[in-house]
């Protein structure tokens, strides 16, 4: 066990140094959602009568937006398992012993790393503008969100070996993001929407995420939406870690 766990530490540490060379993408992902709330949110405030303010904006629009950013961080893994297949590197480590569980959560522990502190930095600059911080129902928040997205990492870096081609991994992964997206109530609740909408949300696991979120932002932490958010988005990890791990040891064998 230990020396799964030191393993890897060791492939996460080169994952960091590798994503920490690449500023561009760094800055990249950080400026999407801040994007968000400076050019979409203050759209919001009329959609309600009266308008609302900007701190009940802020309210109702950032625990999507927090989602949204950890479900991106991990959609890249893909692009990144296709770049280390070109450049030989998996090639290079088919000869080593250490554990391809530990290979593959390295990189998913640097996408965590990448979703939380944009994340943080997303919560202090909102809280300046009047969004209200529960702190235990933050803490909670960000495990949940952390969680997701281990699992979308896990998926997509799978999707990157088994299909070895970015044209192949953009095309499953943008072909389900956009739906996941919408169907999920991240840019506005599905209560607004038509009956037979917020039925077919209710397939859709990201759509319990962000439920989870909502409410762990507004500091409601014993709630029924919370307790299922929990559940859904733990279970479709670890089935998702099992089936990724397969994988990566059939893939680099």
């Amino acid at each position: 066990m230990m020396q799964v766990v030191r393993e890897t530490n060791i492939f996460f540490v080169r994952k960091l140094k590798e994503s920490a060379r690449q500023i561009v993408w760094v800055i990249s992902g950080l400026m999407t959602p801040l994007l968000y709330i400076l050019l979409f949110s203050p759209l919001l405030k009329k959609i309600t009568h009266p308008a609302m303010t900007t701190a009940q904006v802020l309210d109702m629009f950032v625990p999507g937006i927090l989602v949204l950013l950890a479900f991106s961080s991990g959609m890249g893994a893909g692009w990144s398992m296709v770049f280390d297949l070109k450049s030989g590197i998996i090639e290079r480590l088919r000869v080593t012993p250490a554990s391809r569980f530990a290979m593959l959560m390295g990189g998913v522990l640097k996408d965590v790393v990448a979703f939380l502190i944009p994340a943080i930095i997303v919560l202090v600059i909102s809280s300046l503008f009047g969004y209200e911080i529960h702190f235990v129902g933050i803490l909670l928040q960000l495990i949940l969100l952390s969680v997701l997205t281990m699992m979308v990492s896990a998926w997509s870096g799978s999707l990157g070996l088994i299909f070895q081609d970015v044209g192949g991994v953009a095309a499953v992964v943008t072909s389900l993001q956009l739906p996941l997206t919408l169907l999920s109530g991240i840019l506005l609740p599905m209560s607004f929407g038509p009956k037979w909408l917020q039925v077919l949300a209710h397939v859709n696991p990201l759509y319990y995420g962000v439920e989870a979120s909502k409410k762990l932002a507004e500091g409601s932490i014993v709630n029924q939406s919370v307790f299922v958010g929990f559940i859904v988005i733990v279970v479709i990890t670890i089935i998702t870690l099992i089936w990724s791990t397969r994988v990566y040891n059939k893939a680099i064998a």
